[in-house]
């Protein structure tokens, strides 16, 4: 029949914890799972008045319990309620101590002589949590002096610019393992096998019409040789794939019907072609291209 923990203390921590674990449990996004599912909210208010109502029987029950008790089993059950009283006695201690403020059949001791149309006004002293909170800004105030005017500590500007770094390093590091988000700026030379077979199936459904099936070149340079007319290299081949060759005579831009990644397995395999033989290889076109990033 004893409780320890009083209804009202009992029943919000129940709660709480139901809530949590609920929280815990079911993926919501930037705002609590009670506010983007309503399932949830109906689910918590149930628990509540759930538990309300499991409070109230049992508080009926001990009742009538108490009732059938022989009067020294109530007094034994009395001297243990009140002991477990002694925290709410002691929280109210408390409160009223936070106040510091008169009872009221002491108030008459701090009227002031002062009267607006029949209004009297109380000589209260602060309460002491406002005064040490006001005590606690000021220590707060010259520590946030000292750390952020004196020693020069990182303010939020400061924080900003460093996020927006990491931000731009971590956005650069995702494409670089992101195939789909590579640019000319970022793409890499493809040489895995998976790749490279994908690269050899769109360009023979693409390019063989204009290279030909070995990269010798017909309507389109030679693929096999050292001469590039826009610049050899994953770099300048990806971006001539993607944005098409000369303007009026060379090939047309791909962007629009291959993706990131398709464009940079293709133009991988492109590559495959340095050094071999073709069967009948056209005239070389534009210059020589070398590699400075490669010295």
């Amino acid at each position: 029949m004893r409780q320890s923990i009083p209804a009202w203390i009992r029943i919000p921590i129940i709660f709480f914890l139901i809530a949590g674990l609920a929280e815990f449990f079911i993926e919501s996004g930037s705002q609590p799972a009670f506010i983007e599912q309503p399932l949830v909210m109906l689910f918590l208010i149930f628990v509540l008045i759930l538990l309300i109502g499991i409070e109230a029987i049992v508080s009926s029950m001990g009742n009538i319990l108490y009732q059938s008790l022989d009067e020294a089993a109530k007094a034994r059950y009395n001297a243990k309620k009140e002991s477990t009283s002694k925290f709410v006695i002691w929280f109210k201690k408390l409160y009223t101590k936070s106040l510091d403020s008169k009872p009221m059949e002491e108030e008459h001791d701090i009227i002031l002589d002062h009267n607006y149309d029949g209004i009297r006004e109380l000589d209260n002293n602060l309460p002491p949590w406002w005064i040490y909170s006001f005590y606690a800004s000021i220590v707060f105030a010259a520590v946030y002096l000292v750390r952020y005017h004196v020693f020069d500590g990182e303010n939020q500007y400061d924080e900003l610019n460093s996020e927006y770094a990491q931000a731009a390093i971590d956005i650069e590091e995702y494409k670089r393992t992101a195939k789909n988000l590579v640019d000319a700026n970022t793409v890499e030379v493809l040489t895995g096998a998976a790749d490279l077979s994908a690269g050899q199936a769109l360009f023979e459904v693409n390019c063989v019409a204009c290279h030909m099936a070995d990269g010798g070149g017909g309507i389109g340079p030679n693929l096999t040789d050292e001469h590039w007319i826009l610049g050899g290299g994953i770099k300048n081949v990806f971006k001539t794939v993607a944005e098409g060759g000369r303007a009026g005579k060379g090939m047309i831009a791909w962007k629009q019907s291959l993706s990131p990644l398709e464009m940079a397995q293709v133009s991988s395999y492109v590559l495959t072609f340095q050094g071999t033989t073709a069967a009948n290889p056209k005239e070389a076109e534009g210059d020589i291209w070398k590699d400075d990033a490669a010295e």
